[in-house]
């Protein structure tokens, strides 16, 4: 079982800023691949926010474009995602995925409250 481990959710305010991490325990970070990261907003399906494509191509939901940037550090094997001038819209479970020969794997999500 891959174990995806996200942090630095929490509160924030309306125009700040938040970054959060993703780690996968070191038994897994060679088998898999970290490949981007979604939300899910309470009563909404969950989304894409921005994700690494093969080739190391950047893509990113219309609502985040300008204001949210993903990176990877392969060598560390951990994946990040800056997220600025956040909006109350903002507010929900970040979970970053990653891919591994056996298919695809979820963190446990991590917790975005953003204020007004």
């Amino acid at each position: 079982q891959v174990q995806l481990v996200e942090s630095g959710g929490g509160l924030g305010q309306a125009g700040g800023s938040l970054k959060l991490t993703c780690t996968p325990s070191s038994r897994d970070s060679f088998s898999i691949t970290l490949i981007g990261w979604y939300r899910q907003a309470p009563g909404k399906q969950r989304e894409l926010v921005a994700v690494i494509n093969a080739g190391g191509r950047l893509t990113y939901a219309d609502s985040v474009k300008g204001r949210f940037t993903i990176s990877r550090d392969n060598a560390k094997k951990t994946m990040s995602l800056q997220m600025n001038s956040l909006k109350p819209e903002d507010t929900a479970v970040y979970y970053c995925k990653a891919v591994g020969l056996d298919g695809a794997y979820w963190g446990q999500g991590t917790q975005v409250t953003i204020s007004s």
